[in-house]
């Protein structure tokens, strides 16, 4: 039965997840969004017997490194990287390692980061037999790939662009799929398809080398907190991977499609930047110094922004900027454990989602202060920005489909409003930075009407306390953002009333739900992640941080053996669901080990 304890490995071009016996049962290409060529996470559907008709290429859409006779497998990551190390055992003794990686590293003065990946084979123990499964598929896994080959190499007839897997493994094994003694390192690179230059073994071996260094450097850089730092990284190299760097774009993860629950098909494509996302995903690793992903991303949000009709700024984008994302069904996909529907595209890019404005500008805002940037903002930026401002002061009072992306209904969302609230307050922050008076007290009086309107159109006056709509009582977690956006103070009696109810409505014990209503798919069954971690910042910043420390410490419990979460987790079973890896919940991880964390002066 699939399982999300998988382990992602990426170069911030391509990315792929890797199950705990080195079966690599998820990668696109030639990009995140792009089709899946290994797609036996969502389970092919084909006829007849594999080993027959795929003439011993194994399960469709995998690539599988076998270990005959294989008794145990144990998957690690290489120290502050995203290379993969499963050292496999067979009964008698007999033991490999498979190294899997994504070539990533400065040359030629820019950074070699190719649609490739690179898998190495090496005997460990004994006289270990292996085979290897490598069945790419095409067209959304409705069939598998078309394929060629030479003395050392194998054509993958893949669309939208070819692959070739460069390899010293015997060739004729590699296609047939039958087992052969590894008694020697065996090397293979699935790349672009091109004629691979030099000795494969001696430049897989390179890459490797070169990528190792390049992420322990960028490890390096960060600023971490004392405790927790395994998690911290490795959420850090995590985030990194979710960046497409040729643009900037953030996705929200890595898949599609798996469900928020059995059988819910609550089952979206997350495979795009979201605003939203994003804006989480570069404040969490603002905090960890991490500026390169800043800039990427600032880079993305200008080309938006330019771009832009009528200054309207859409939820979601594709990594390549485009705006459409027509959503369709792969029927050749049963889906994850056979929850499908499997979706493509995500309809919600034509959403009315009226955050996105202060999420552009409170991303932006560091950029006009921070003065490591290689490119720090200007006025010229600052009237670019008052564009998004003045969106937000047109829509902050407006009904929207607010960050839960409701297909079927809309309200004025409080969130959205105070995020309105959050573009012209940081606004007015900027202006005066830059000594421009006069703007700083236009955005200020700004300000401070959208938070005279939020103040009464929000407000239960019976609980004297917060509502997640104008007019209504409803609540979600979305109300806990109101401490970390600076729309309130832990200590404002307001804020301790409404964490009361949101506590009260929505806690399941460790857990919590976004929202405990009826929505176009009825009743969330799974929490959300995130919103976990909202409540522990929420805990720990009004006085709570004994209790804070130790739900966090649990949620840690819930980890993968890669040490990441989805989205979602069953309340009761503790088993996760949603897409994987989740920035949203990496993010959280983050978060919490900064404010929870003891400092570094106690071990100074």
């Amino acid at each position: 039965m699939s399982s999300l304890d998988l382990w992602p490995i990426g170069n911030c071009q391509v990315s792929a997840l890797i199950d705990g016996a080195a079966g690599m049962v998820w990668a696109c290409q030639p990009q995140v969004d792009g089709d899946p060529l290994f797609c036996a996470l969502l389970e092919p559907r084909r006829d007849g017997d594999d080993e027959r008709d795929g003439a011993g290429r194994g399960p469709p859409g995998e690539w599988r490194v076998e270990l005959v006779d294989m008794v145990s497998a144990e998957p690690s990551y290489a120290k502050n990287t995203p290379i993969l190390i499963t050292r496999m055992t067979d009964e008698r003794g007999g033991a490999i390692e498979v190294i899997d990686f994504c070539p990533r590293f400065e040359r030629s003065g820019r950074m070699y980061r190719p649609v490739a990946f690179a898998r190495i084979v090496r005997p460990v123990a004994g006289n270990p037999r292996v085979r290897i499964r490598l069945n790419p598929a095409s067209d959304w896994g409705s069939r598998d790939a078309g394929r060629t080959n030479g003395t050392n190499h194998v054509r993958y007839l893949l669309e939208p662009q070819p692959l070739r897997l460069s390899t010293d493994a015997p060739v004729g094994r590699v296609l047939d799929g039958r087992p052969f003694r590894a008694e020697r390192a065996l090397h293979f690179f699935l790349g672009p398809d091109e004629p691979f230059v030099g000795n494969v073994g001696e430049e897989v071996a390179r890459m490797l080398h070169l990528t190792r260094a390049h992420w322990r450097q960028w490890v390096r850089g960060l600023a971490i907190p004392l405790e927790w730092q395994r998690v911290v990284i490795r959420c850090a190299i995590t985030l990194k991977l979710c960046q497409h760097e040729e643009t900037g774009a953030i996705v929200a993860a890595l898949t599609t499609s798996i469900p928020e629950h059995e059988g819910s098909e609550r089952n979206w494509d997350y495979r795009y930047c979201w605003i939203r996302d994003a804006y989480y995903t570069v404040q969490a690793l603002n905090r960890l110094g991490a500026l390169d992903v800043l800039e990427g991303y600032l880079t993305f949000l200008r080309n938006l922004i330019d771009n832009a009709e009528d200054g309207r700024i859409q939820p979601l984008y594709a990594v390549g900027g485009e705006s459409r994302l027509d959503e369709r069904s792969a029927p050749a996909l049963a889906g994850y454990r056979g929850h499908g529907p499997v979706r493509v595209g995500n309809a919600a890019f034509a959403q009315v989602q009226h955050d996105v404005y202060g999420q552009i500008i409170l991303s932006s805002a560091q950029a006009f202060f921070d003065q490591r940037l290689y490119r720090p903002a200007n006025v010229e930026d600052f009237a670019e920005l008052e564009r998004v401002g003045e969106r937000a002061l047109d829509s902050f009072d407006q009904p929207d489909a607010g960050l839960w992306e409701l297909r079927t209904r809309n309200h004025v969302h409080t969130y959205s409003s105070v995020m309105c609230w959050a573009a012209c307050d940081r606004l007015a922050k900027i202006a005066a930075e830059l000594g421009l008076d006069a703007r700083a007290d236009y955005w200020q009086a700004g300000a401070e009407r959208v938070r005279q309107v939020i103040e009464e159109a929000a407000w239960v006056e019976e609980e004297g306390r917060f509502a997640a709509t104008f007019g209504g009582e409803d609540v979600d977690a979305s109300l806990l953002q109101l401490l970390d956006l600076q729309f309130l103070k832990p200590d404002d009696p307001r804020f301790a009333r409404t964490l009361s109810a949101v506590e009260r409505h929505l806690r399941r014990g460790e857990h919590m739900l976004r929202y405990a209503t009826e929505d176009d798919f009825g009743l969330p069954v799974t929490a959300f992640n995130f919103c976990t971690f909202w409540l522990i910042e929420a805990l720990h910043l009004t006085g709570r941080s004994g209790e804070a420390r130790e739900l966090y410490q649990r949620m840690l419990g819930r980890l993968t053996g890669a040490g990441l979460l989805s989205e979602d987790i069953d309340v009761e079973t503790h088993e996760l669901w949603g897409n994987y890896p989740q920035t949203y919940s990496l993010v959280g991880l983050i978060n919490c080990a900064g404010l929870l964390s003891r400092p570094w002066s106690a071990v100074r």
